[in-house]
Parts: structure tokens; C-alpha cells; sequence
């Protein structure tokens, strides 16, 4: 028998549970720092005072960069050892975590959230390798690998949550402050504690080159969006647009050249994994977006503060965890697409409820909608992964794992970016003929910028006056949603369809093709 045979044999005991609490740790508040500042947003920007864009970037510039860096991060730890690399990511998000946290300049806030996506990219691969270094036993292995997808949906849910309550006992930067000591457990636990030193001799040589084109296709085109949304933006958003799209097109490209690509994009070729992969990565795009402009209406129109928001959001989130966890019972009975169309479609209905609120309903349709909408991409959010895993060679299971996860913070921070943008362009075009006359022209200028800017504004202006602007701009917030939420139907509408087109041949769990 060889080794790997009895490797393959041995069960994990008490000290590998408990080095899987500290792997599920950071993956849990990695996605939450996806979205603990939806509900920071309205305090950060009436203290920092960014622009509406400035604002967009602190928010998704985050998710891009651990996006982009995740396939090349995997490979670094192929060949220094993930512990190595999930320690040094935990140290380098503590330290940029405290830095943030005492940050006053927005230019600075970008930046910092920046380098904490790159510290958050090192970790996510590190994580998922170490417990396949961690479970030998693949019953275990593939229970690891569901507590750690759960930890993931239960921090993209609950981020706005935990940052409504940490904002109404302290203030903005205890979003950030809230990451050392995570941090610290899991540098500690994983240096020498729990768990082991895994490497790969035989990894593959890391591609520069090829990294440096996943940004440069990456944040061209996310800046090009972006400027879309402004009145004079039109020729620079375009340019930027074409020159990512052709820095992609070299990427591709080359990566077929190469013997080890960084990322071989020829998984894609697969019938599972591109539909799968594309089926996600839509439906993230349209709830990252909406759920961005859900929190912000809950604080910035209906003026509930951050642990009433917060509240709002907790029974979508906890339906979302329950959703998760029983989609992958559901798939005995129900075929994987089928399933992963059905949730879209809800979510679709979701979408439409909110193109309503303002007109016909507030607070109450807000709430349902978004509770129709939230647990409805369960299924796909935790059915992804393992179909794009299952369907590879057993040697491929890691890049492919790491597209799964790269699909899905990439989607949140693309519809924080396209359905954002759009909804701020749509605001700025209904309240600029709608504030009063004889505004002072900063508070002018504020409140034709955002929502936010307004509602700062209002606090130095006398009460009717105050009053005569918070009305149209919160109207032309509301207008905002209503246009974002009917893109955000197109796309989940065109992903339950690419799903049952691309997804409807995977059999039931347990179930052979044929059947």
C-alpha cells in the first residue's frame, strides 16, 4: 500500500476540528469585509466626505483586488506553503486593518482597502488548502469543505449585521477594528498551534506577467464603468473599456501558451464549470449592487440607524444560511440546474418588488422584497463550487475551487460597481432640477453628488430648507433603486436561463448520468 493509500485512510481528530475553526474564521470575516461597510457608509461619509465615485471605490475596491489576486495567491502558496502565506496575509489585515480604522482622508481609505484585498487574497486559497492538507479522510474532507462554504455565506450575510451593531455602539471604524483580533487568533493558531506546513515542490513557476494582466483587465474596465455614470465621462469610460478588454485578450492568450498557465483557462471549455461559473457570477453582480442600495435606503431614506438596519437585514440573512444549508439536500431530489433556476426566478420576483418601492410602498415592501430576493441565490452560491470541482480532473480541483470562490466576490463587487454607478447617475439626474433655490453652493454641490452628501448637507441648513432638500433627494435615491433593481431582474432572468440551458444535464446527488 502506498502512502497516499494510507493517508487517504486516516481520520481527522480533535486537534484538525478545531485547526478547522481557524481556517473557517478569516474565510467567515473575509466575506464579511465585503460588506460590513454597506451600513458604515452614511457615517464614513459625513466624517471622510469622499464624492459618490470615491465612495464606490472604498466599498468595491476591496472585492476587485481579492478577486484578481486569488488564482495567483493560490499558486504563491503552492510553492511557499499556504500556513506561511495565511499567516503573513493575517498579520499584514491586522496591521492595514488598524491604519484604516484611524484613516480621515478618503484618497487613504481607498488605499487601505486596497492593500486589505491583497492581504485577504492570501488567505482565501491558503484556507481551502490547508484543510485538503489537514482532512486525509475525503468524507471528512468534503465536511470541512462545507462548514467553510457555510462560513463564507454566513459572512456575506451577516457583515451588514455585525457592522449595524458595532456601529451603534462605537462608530465606523470599529468595522475595521473588529478584524484585529480575529486576526490574531488565527496567525497564532496557525503558526503553532493546529495546523500543518503543506507545500507543493512541484508547483508551478509564478507568472508575473500573467498577474499583472489580471489587474491591468480588471480595474480598467471597473474604472470605465464607473466614469460611465458621469456627465462628461463618456470618451475616457470607453477607452479605459478597450483597453482592459484587449489587456484580457493578451491574457487568454497567453495563458494558452503557456505550459503552466496561471490560470487555465481552457476549464472553461467545460460545459459545467463555464455555466456553472457563469450562472454565479450574474447572480452575485445583480445582489451586489441592490443589497449596497438596500442598506443605504434602510438609514439614508427611511432614517433607521445602523442596528435598526441591521435588524432589517437579519431575517433575510438567516433564511439565506438555512437555504444554503439545505440546498445540498435538495439536490437528492432536485436536479442541480433546475434548483439553481428555480432560485433565480424567486429572485427575479424579489427584484421586481423593489422596482415598487417609493411609488406604491416603503419600508415594508423594502423589507419583503428584499427577503424574497436574499435566500434565493442560496442555491447557487452553495451548489458552485462542487459542481465546478466535481466535474474537473482531481488535478485541476484547485484552480477550479479557486474560480468558484474568485466568481463570487468578483460578482458582489461588480454590482456594487455597475448597478451602483448606475443608480448614482439616475440620482444626480433627478435631484439637480429639483433642490430649492438659494442653496449655499457647497451644500448645492453635496446634495447633487449622493444621497449621502445631501443628508449631510441638510444637517447645516435651516429646517424647511433642510426639509425642501431631503425630499427630492431621497425621491431621486429611491428612483435610483428602482432602475437598478429592474437591471438587476434582467440579470438574474438571463442567469436562471443560462442555467437551465447550460446546468439542467447534472444529475440528481447520488444519481448516475443516465438517470
Amino acid at each position: 500500500m502506498s502512502s497516499a493509500d494510507i493517508g487517504s485512510t486516516q481520520r481527522a481528530g480533535l486537534r484538525q476540528w478545531l485547526g478547522l475553526v481557524v481556517l473557517v474564521l478569516p474565510a467567515m470575516l473575509l466575506f464579511m469585509m465585503l460588506t460590513i461597510l454597506f451600513l458604515a457608509i452614511p457615517q464614513l461619509a459625513a466624517e471622510l466626505k469622499p464624492s459618490s465615485a470615491q465612495t464606490l471605490w472604498i466599498i468595491d475596491i476591496y472585492g476587485f483586488l481579492m478577486a484578481g489576486l486569488l488564482v495567483t495567491m493560490g499558486t504563491l502558496g503552492d510553492r511557499i506553503g499556504h500556513r506561511r502565506l495565511l499567516i503573513g496575509g493575517a498579520v499584514v489585515f491586522a496591521v492595514v486593518s488598524l491604519f484604516a480604522a484611524n484613516t480621515s482622508d478618503p484618497a487613504l481609505m481607498i488605499l487601505w482597502r486596497a492593500v486589505l484585498g491583497v492581504a485577504a487574497a492570501t488567505q482565501m486559497p491558503a484556507t481551502l488548502g490547508l484543510i485538503f492538507a489537514t482532512f486525509a479522510d475525503a468524507r471528512q474532507r468534503g465536511i470541512a469543505v462545507g462548514v467553510w462554504s457555510a462560513g463564507i455565506s454566513v459572512g456575506t450575510g451577516l457583515g451588514p449585521v455585525l457592522g449595524g451593531a458595532l456601529l451603534e455602539a462605537f462608530s465606523w471604524r470599529a468595522a475595521f477594528l473588529v478584524a484585529v483580533p480575529v486576526m490574531v487568533v488565527v496567525a497564532i493558531g496557525a503558526a503553532l498551534l493546529l495546523l500543518p506546513d503543506n507545500r507543493n515542490p512541484a508547483a508551478s513557476r509564478l507568472d508575473l506577467v500573467s498577474v499583472a494582466l489580471t489587474l491591468a483587465t480588471l480595474l480598467p474596465i471597473v474604472y470605465g464603468v464607473k466614469e460611465l455614470a458621469k456627465d462628461d465621462g463618456l470618451v475616457p469610460a470607453l477607452v479605459s473599456i478597450a483597453a482592459g478588454l484587449a489587456f484580457g485578450t493578451w491574457f487568454v492568450l497567453r495563458q494558452l501558451r503557456l505550459a503552466e498557465p496561471l490560470l487555465d483557462v481552457r476549464l472553461f471549455a467545460n460545459r459545467t464549470v463555464s455555466g456553472a461559473l457563469g450562472v454565479f457570477l450574474l447572480a452575485a453582480t445583480a445582489l451586489g449592487g441592490i443589497y449596497l442600495l438596500f442598506t443605504q435606503y434602510l438609514q439614508l431614506v427611511e432614517g433607521l440607524s445602523p442596528l435598526q438596519a441591521g435588524l432589517w437585514v437579519l431575517p433575510g440573512a438567516a433564511l439565506l444560511v438555512v437555504v444554503s444549508t439545505l440546498s445540498p439536500v435538495l439536490v437528492r431530489r432536485i436536479r442541480p440546474g433546475h434548483l439553481i433556476a428555480a432560485g433565480l426566478a424567486v429572485q427575479v420576483i424579489g427584484y421586481l418588488m423593489l422596482t415598487q418601492v417609493g411609488a406604491t410602498g416603503g419600508l415594508p415592501l423594502l423589507v419583503a422584497g428584499f427577503i424574497v430576493l436574499y435566500p434565493a441565490v442560496a442555491p447557487s452560491m452553495a451548489l458552485t463550487t462542487n459542481l465546478v470541482v466535481g466535474s474537473v480532473p482531481p488535478q485541476k480541483a484547485g484552480a477550479a475551487s479557486g474560480l468558484a470562490t474568485t466568481c463570487s466576490d468578483l460578482g458582489i463587487s461588480l454590482g456594487i460597481a455597475i448597478l451602483g454607478s448606475i443608480a448614482a447617475a439616475i440620482y444626480r439626474g433627478q435631484v439637480s432640477a429639483e433642490l430649492p433655490g438659494g442653496l449655499p453652493q457647497e451644500a448645492a454641490a453635496a446634495s447633487r453628488d449622493s444621497l449621502d452628501g445631501a443628508v449631510t448637507a441638510a444637517q447645516t441648513l435651516p429646517g424647511e430648507l433642510a426639509a425642501a432638500v431631503l425630499a427630492p433627494a431621497r425621491a431621486a435615491f429611491a428612483g435610483g433603486l428602482n432602475t437598478a433593481a429592474v437591471i438587476a431582474a434582467i440579470i438574474a432572468a438571463g442567469a436562471a436561463v443560462l442555467a437551465m440551458r447550460r446546468l439542467s444535464h447534472i444529475p440528481l446527488t447520488g444519481s448516475t448520468p443516465g438517470q
